[in-house]
């Protein structure tokens, strides 16, 4: 019997900020990119997306700056590379009252925030949304964050999960074991607002949190939001295998993803869970048209005004290497460091020089661009699907909104003619859009050992049972 064929899902990826990862195209006359700071472009950027049916908004974030180029910020702030940078939480309240739909993926520092005010802000989120909202954790990989934040230095890299494992199991009490189910009842008559004895107080005393308390908010849609992660490294997938729903990958190569799905789809199951447990979306940039020559004509364009240069500034922070130290075609010294240890080892799997670097970095960033019109980027992104075993797609912007909007009017038709795409929403919360199993995180998930469970309620005795007692 054969089987139905999943939908793609898709996600747009953005940020809070002028200069996301296609660098220097802020600088195109047709880009908005500059009007961050104003509601009405966030509103309309989630109703375009909303038309357009996709399943969230990814927000990314940065707490920091990228100095590692040249020892200083200076291509950043002329480039405007994710500085300046602003709160990307503030931005979902108004979008999610400009939808009805589409979800919100947030990315949050864990290593800079207490998880006792934390919880409450996704709650909140949560609450407001009506169900639509995620998380996407992360530990942090700038020197210059930890400076800012008073710190000397930042952890080692594989001790900032082992901090992040501990965060999570307190949030976990807090968001799914501090209010039991019932113990709102909203009773006006009986004055009783919510039950005391179905409240409990969080005792944590860790290794590097201490937290007593009771949740400040009541049980949210979803209680715990939906959790991404883009962790690669060994450690990462580790985290990932236990805690994560969503898994944001950038492969240089189909090979590459095909290898990075199926390693984490077995650290799932060595972890408890099922192979399909998480969905993996990969990072990609489209440019598209009516045809395919007016989409390398617009690709051409895009090209003129990106900058290859912040690109490379971009990706010296995510290694933690000044490839400015080198020439063109030296051979870079990529050993561990303590930044983003998977861009460092693809980087010398791949032995990329400054050179190389600078032409992966043509658009301006380092994912993949899949240029042409609805058929061939429909073929592309169905390839990546059926070789790797990705289950969607993060939609870098380009030039906005015009990118997206390209895409929506374009792809999103030929996609759902293949019966690869809704035509509709689906009902519910952004966990039960995604997975179909309901609005909460499943028994199997890490976070079910911090549930208050029912007590058992014991069984009536046999007749048997009952002559035996009286003798």
């Amino acid at each position: 019997m054969t089987q139905p064929r999943q939908h793609i899902l898709l996600n747009a990826f953005d940020m809070n900020c002028v200069g996301h990862i296609n660098h220097g195209l802020w600088t195109h006359p047709r880009d908005r990119a500059t009007d961050y700071r104003r509601l009405e472009y966030w509103t309309g950027l989630a109703r375009t997306l909303e038309r357009g049916l996709f399943d969230g908004l990814f927000l990314a974030d940065i707490v920091g700056t990228y100095d590692v180029y040249r020892g200083n910020v200076d291509v950043p702030l002329r480039e405007s590379i994710q500085l300046p940078v602003n709160d990307p939480l503030l931005l979902v309240p108004a979008m999610a009252a400009a939808t009805q739909h589409l979800g919100f993926g947030v990315t949050v520092n864990l290593s800079y925030e207490a998880p006792y005010l934390l919880a409450r802000r996704f709650s909140t989120l949560d609450h407001l949304t009506g169900g639509r909202v995620g998380w996407n954790i992360v530990t942090g990989y700038l020197d210059s964050a930890a400076r800012a934040m008073g710190q000397p230095q930042q952890l080692p890299h594989d001790e900032r999960y082992d901090r992040a494992d501990e965060y999570l199991d307190v949030l976990y009490q807090l968001w799914e074991g501090s209010w039991e189910d019932g113990a709102v009842r909203r009773d006006k008559a009986a004055r009783v607002f919510a039950d005391p004895a179905r409240v409990h107080k969080v005792q944590h005393h860790g290794r590097y949190f201490d937290v007593e308390g009771y949740h400040l908010s009541e049980p949210s849609p979803q209680r715990t939001p939906v959790l991404f992660q883009a962790g690669s490294s060994g450690r990462g997938l580790r985290f990932a295998a236990r805690h994560a729903e969503c898994v944001f990958i950038s492969p240089p190569s189909k090979e590459a993803a095909r290898q990075s799905v199926q390693a984490l789809r077995q650290q799932l199951v060595q972890a408890g869970r099922r192979p399909d447990d998480v969905k993996v979306f990969m990072g990609t940039a489209v440019v598209t048209g009516a045809t395919a020559a007016e989409a390398r004509d617009k690709h051409a364009d895009y090209l003129r005004h990106a900058s290859r240069e912040a690109g490379l500034a971009h990706f010296a922070a995510s290694t933690g290497i000044d490839f400015a130290r080198y020439d063109l075609d030296e051979p870079v010294d990529y050993s561990p460091g303590n930044a983003i240890e998977s861009a460092s080892r693809t980087a010398q799997q791949h032995g990329w020089t400054r050179r190389k670097l600078l032409d992966l970095f043509a658009l301006g960033g380092r994912y993949p661009a899949i240029v042409g019109d609805a058929q061939q980027v429909a073929d592309e992104l169905q390839s990546w699907v059926a070789e790797t075993g990705v289950d969607g797609f993060n939609l870098s912007r380009t030039v906005v909104p015009e990118s997206y909007e390209d895409f929506i009017d374009h792809v999103v038709p030929e996609l759902q003619s293949r019966g690869v795409y809704k035509t509709a929403y689906a009902e519910g919360t952004l966990r039960q859009r995604l997975f179909g199993e309901g609005d909460r995180l499943p028994a199997r998930h890490a976070a079910d050992a911090f549930r208050r469970k029912p007590a058992a309620v014991p069984a009536a005795p046999s007749i048997r049972d009952a002559l035996e007692a009286q003798l």
